[in-house]
């Protein structure tokens, strides 16, 4: 959630643990091997401290268990988040000569290659959720089901995390304002203008109320008014903007990768949030 809190990760955690007993499990556990990567380097135990090598290992564990198949799995989604702490300090040295955060961008492409790597691999068994399907014959139903607003924008903040129901998505809500309130605000105001946006756009009900296309947004609102902000200050109005590209963006990824049934996971997020921050490296400029 782009925000330096132990009680906020403590609840979390908790959230995912409702929401799924193993998960928890497998989130706490990719956390310690992904944070003792980091203090095992030994250069970088500050960044180790703030968990910065941490997040990615989580998020790649849990994708993995979601979109894995089989006993192993569960091995799959620890080395899943080895690799994810090792690829995250490589893109740390690579990106920060372009001025840009890593974000999730080391466990989307991790997630990406060993799902692909899938269809070659035997010992490897994808979920019956990845699906390829050809753009030609996709023809969704835009207008089956009766919309949740409610359900959607709470799930649209637990769907960071893979989770949906209200309890899980109203404590990762409460997690986020136990770290400030203007933060809770910022992810509220990221959920509701990312269904907005969608519903306007004529998205599908059914991922409007799995918050499909709000966690994006949740997560876009924060890195651009609050964690990557300018020097002058708030930066509100290029957060809400930042939410509302995720919308395009989240919905041609999907398209682009049906063919190979892979997910967007948070790839339209890290998209506007480097272009945001790029962008504004250059405009603000004398």
């Amino acid at each position: 959630m782009l925000i330096e809190n132990a009680a906020t990760g403590l609840i979390v955690l908790a959230a995912i643990v409702i929401s799924s007993y193993p998960l928890g499990l497998i989130a706490l556990a990719c956390s310690v091997i992904g944070t003792w990567i980091g203090y095992s380097g030994g250069k970088n135990r500050a960044t180790a401290a703030q968990g910065l090598f941490g997040y990615n290992s989580v998020l790649a564990g849990l994708a993995f268990s979601l979109y894995l198949d089989g006993s192993a799995k569960w091995a799959f989604a620890l080395a899943g988040a080895a690799v994810a702490a090792l690829a995250t300090a490589a893109a740390m040295h690579v990106m920060r000569h372009f001025g840009l955060p890593v974000l999730t961008f080391p466990y989307i492409v991790l997630t990406w290659m060993w799902l692909l790597a899938a269809f070659h691999l035997n010992v490897v068994h994808l979920n019956a959720k990845i699906q390829p399907q050809d753009i030609v014959s996709l023809q969704p139903d835009l207008k089956a089901g009766t919309i949740e607003w409610l359900t959607g924008l709470i799930n649209g903040v637990g769907q960071v995390y893979f989770v949906e129901g209200l309890v899980s998505g109203i404590l990762i809500l409460l997690a986020i304002f136990v770290a400030g309130w203007r933060l809770g605000l910022y992810a509220i105001a990221g959920t509701v203008i990312g269904g907005i946006t969608a519903y306007g756009l004529g998205a599908e009900i059914t991922m409007l109320n799995s918050g499909l296309y709000g966690f994006n947004a949740v997560l876009a609102v924060l890195a651009v008014s609050f964690a990557y902000r300018h020097a002058g200050g708030n930066n509100f109005p290029a957060g809400l903007l930042a939410a509302i590209l995720t919308v395009p963006v989240a919905a041609g990824i999907e398209t682009w990768l049906n063919p190979y049934g892979l997910p967007a996971l948070t790839m339209p997020f890290v998209l506007v949030t480097w272009v945001m921050i790029a962008g504004r490296q250059l405009l603000n400029k004398p």
